[in-house]
């Protein structure tokens, strides 16, 4: 993550603040100086508060949280739709839509609004309507694209909120702080720090100082974005590894089995043979002694003879 340089700040002009008159006293602590009636704000304490604030957002955007822009400012509009686009967060540049957190469930039907007035006009429903009824229903759908397209994907609240000025977005961070989301916010002179979790003292003002701040931002999310998507491969590399492995051992224990029942058929068979030995030899002696004892003695008299049986083991 390219942190700015004391120099890079400098020359942003993310000094500046406001007329002295204007001031808000809780801004005193990250007030340097003042000059020609204008407050300066101390860059020490911007870059200090600035990596805190990075460092808080790349762990958000790790966890594959979404982090919702807002800047209605006409000096912010086009700085924040550019550069949020690429890390592809949401973000509100047109008016904030009062509720849009506290009642988000009714920004989400007129968001699904928006989407079946495109599948209308996709699957051919819109040839049923009136030249007039499709001309009312056209500009409908532009309106909410220009208030609500940004946010399309926004399916829940999101987990964190980035305020440019926190005085003209001051119902932004009240319903954001109602709903206990985390705020981060470039605070001016005459703006109250206390209202948001992570404030950054800039001049919320001047284009390039708005720029050089939420390119900050925006390098930190690409970063946890990047950092999630490498412990996601890890994750599968290591589950195909531990299928491997499985698979393995499976397969061994397989063959050792196959290998156990081999050598009990065998001890099997031996055993069998034996026994069939055994079989023959006792039917060979109770052949022998059948005959014995039925052979005829001289002189009529039959001899008794006493049968031996022997015991084979």
């Amino acid at each position: 993550m390219a942190k700015p340089t004391y120099n890079e700040l400098l020359e942003a002009g993310v000094h500046f603040g406001h007329l002295r008159r204007k001031w808000n006293p809780n801004m005193a602590p990250y007030i340097f100086m003042e000059k020609n009636g204008i407050h300066i704000i101390d860059l020490n304490k911007t870059a200090a508060k600035l990596d805190d604030a990075a460092v808080a957002m790349k762990q958000i955007a790790k966890s594959g949280k979404k982090i919702l822009f807002v800047a209605t400012k006409k000096q912010a509009k086009d700085i924040v739709a550019e550069q949020v686009k690429t890390v592809n967060m949401p973000f509100v540049t047109e008016r904030w839509p009062g509720g849009m957190l506290t009642n988000f469930a009714t920004i989400r039907k007129a968001v699904r609004k928006m989407a079946s007035i495109d599948k209308m006009f996709t699957d051919g429903t819109s040839d049923n309507l009136s030249k007039k009824e499709r001309l009312q229903v056209s500009r409908e759908r532009a309106k909410l694209e220009k208030n609500l397209g940004s946010i399309a994907d926004l399916s829940r609240l999101p987990a964190a909120i980035f305020v440019v000025d926190i005085c003209k977005e001051h119902i932004a961070v009240a319903e954001a702080k109602k709903l206990g989301i985390p705020t981060f916010a470039i605070v001016d002179t005459n703006s109250n720090p206390n209202e948001v979790d992570f404030p950054i003292p800039a001049n919320d003002d001047a284009a390039k100082s708005i720029s050089i701040i939420l390119k900050t931002m925006v390098d930190s999310i690409e970063e946890g974005l990047a950092e999630r998507k490498f412990d996601k491969d890890k994750q599968v590399e290591d589950e195909r590894e531990d299928a491997l492995d499985f698979d393995k051992s499976k397969s061994k224990t397989l063959a050792e089995l196959e290998e156990e029942e081999d050598e009990d058929a065998n001890k099997k068979s031996k055993k069998g043979v034996a026994k069939s030995a055994v079989k023959i030899k006792e039917e060979e002696d109770a052949e022998r002694n059948k005959k014995l004892a039925a052979k005829p003695v001289r002189g009529g008299a039959v001899k008794k003879i006493t049968l031996v049986k022997k015991s084979v083991k």
